[in-house]
């Protein structure tokens, strides 16, 4: 007899929708950012997927534990396509762990780039806007007609954009499985991750050195006359591989990373190697 096929409901779909809506930031950290968040709002789908299976729950919810930062109306999108690769491997579909983990490194930086523009930058202001004007004429409800605003706005983009990914995941999945192509995805998922992990690291990992060397007569600045003609940025870039090599190869939690890295600019700073 033919296997019976796991199926979510559409109503276990809007179930994680919803608390992902109201709880993505829920335990938010720097370890893990909106991991967390995640696994919270898919928590009654493993039973659902891998019923009486405690092994296969403990994978689904280890898989979700991963490092997780997005805009959450917007990038809803990703945990919709995700829940529909999560159903496609509950039904012995390949998926691998670094195939979901891979569209959600990929996709969260440009969502949440998307959602922030659109959201913090757009539709918040505008809407601030009518509240503030409101109270200042001094209408209580000016408060109330924000966050009525904003509720109305949220609520239908979060879960178009959350539906859109898991129908679009589901036929996605299909396609790709059925033309072979998974590992084509997790090689483009991972280079799109690498390239916008990339541009943050040029763009918020700061580290110069002030010190200057003597040679002979002449001074040397050994930023500006020997690292920048290198390399530029090869001190960020240095500090980005070692915090990867700690994690990665050597297990470390993040919180142990950033305390030697705290160790490493002390003793880099008092020495007088870095500077402001």
């Amino acid at each position: 007899m033919e296997e019976k096929r796991v199926q979510l409901s559409k109503k276990d779909v809007f179930m994680a929708f919803l608390k992902w809506t109201f709880f993505s930031h829920c335990n938010y950290n720097y370890e893990r950012l909106q991991a967390s968040g995640v696994l919270q709002s898919m928590s009654h789908l493993p039973e659902k997927l891998y019923p009486g299976d405690k092994e296969e729950q403990r994978k689904f919810m280890l898989r979700h534990m991963s490092f997780y930062n997005t805009e959450p109306h917007f990038g809803g999108i990703i945990n919709g396509m995700v829940i529909a690769m999560e159903e496609e491997r509950a039904n012995g579909a390949e998926i691998s762990d670094e195939a979901i983990n891979s569209l959600k490194t990929g996709l969260m930086g440009p969502m949440a780039g998307i959602g922030d523009t659109l959201w913090q930058g757009t539709f918040q202001p505008i809407m601030l806007a009518i509240g503030i004007s409101l109270a200042s004429a001094g209408n209580p409800l000016g408060a109330l007609v924000f966050v009525a605003l904003m509720v109305a706005i949220m609520i239908p983009i979060g879960y178009f954009m959350y539906m859109k990914g898991y129908k679009t995941g589901k036929t996605g999945v299909e396609a790709i499985l059925s033309g072979g192509k998974m590992k084509q995805l997790i090689q483009a998922a991972s280079i799109m991750g690498a390239t916008v992990l990339g541009s943050l690291t040029a763009n918020y990992v700061t580290a110069k050195s002030t010190l200057t060397l003597t040679v002979g007569a002449a001074e040397m600045s050994l930023q500006q006359d020997i690292l920048d003609k290198l390399l530029m940025g090869a001190l960020p870039l240095g500090f980005t591989m070692l915090t990867f090599y700690l994690i990665k190869n050597k297990q470390m939690k993040s919180t142990t990373v950033m305390l030697i890295l705290v160790i490493i600019g002390l003793a880099l700073g008092l020495t007088g190697i870095l500077g402001g």
